[in-house]
């Protein structure tokens, strides 16, 4: 009888030591993982080390993943400028400094990204807490 409760309580150690050890590697951030509030507010630089841009916003896709940064680019002291979209994939992160390979001249002539959606009311204010359903839209 008491092989059985010292076997099975071995057994529970190890089933719980087997669990906490995969389990501790989601409970801390990974070297190829980045916190969205260090890319929020970048600046991002050319291959030609020029400031071109800053990041505005990151956009997830419906399985979380980020699918576009939007970057904010020819303004001055925050005023003028436009949003444009890049994918995620075409940022590289090098030593927490954000390059892309594209030109201002580059970036001036990709369309607008429109952060808000007046139609649906997407990306306007934070999501509300019943499930983040548009409560009706705007009436133009």
């Amino acid at each position: 009888m008491n092989k059985i409760i010292a076997a099975t309580g071995l057994a529970v150690v190890m089933a719980v030591s087997a669990g906490s050890s995969a389990f501790a590697a989601d409970t801390m951030i990974q070297a190829n993982q980045v916190r969205a509030n260090k890319i929020i507010g970048s600046s991002v630089y050319d291959r030609q080390n020029q400031d071109v841009a800053s990041v505005k916003d990151l956009i997830l896709d419906k399985d979380g993943k980020v699918a576009d940064v939007v970057l904010s680019y020819g303004s001055t002291a925050g005023i003028g400028g436009k949003y444009v979209a890049v994918p995620f994939a075409s940022l590289k992160l090098n030593n927490n400094r954000l390059t892309l390979d594209q030109t201002k001249d580059q970036l001036a002539a990709m369309p607008q990204y429109k952060l808000e959606d007046k139609m649906t009311g997407s990306g306007e204010g934070p999501v509300p807490a019943t499930g983040g359903h548009a409560t009706s839209a705007p009436k133009q």
